[in-house]
């Protein structure tokens, strides 16, 4: 696989949280573990990717807690078809190898 592939697989990695609890954060860190020192482009993307699925597991926290007082669900549902979208935006902009920065993300990798 070379660089471009490795950073789409990065930012599509964040949607294995739908199957393995909290993997949208654990697998985007294997992955930029792994290949940050000999693909510079996974390891840009990569920051970003865990930096957003970091931030989303926050927003979805935060949402949830919400629920009790109703407004949490439609919340909860606009985060989760946003992280959709976003992944597949940037993944897409990863493939045409372009950097994709993740609107509402906290920066705790730099």
């Amino acid at each position: 696989m070379n660089e471009k592939q490795w950073a789409l697989l990065c930012h599509l990695s964040g949607l294995s949280g739908y199957i393995i609890p909290f993997g949208n954060i654990i697998v985007p860190i294997i992955i930029w573990s792994l290949k940050k020192e000999e693909m510079p482009m996974v390891n840009e993307h990569g920051k970003e990717v865990i930096n957003f699925q970091i931030s989303f597991t926050i927003w979805i926290i935060i949402a949830s807690i919400l629920t009790f007082v109703l407004i949490g669900l439609p919340i909860l549902i606009a985060l989760i078809i946003g992280q959709i979208v976003l992944v597949i935006i940037a993944a897409i902009k990863a493939d045409k190898g372009e950097l994709y920065h993740y609107p509402l993300s906290i920066q705790f990798i730099k």
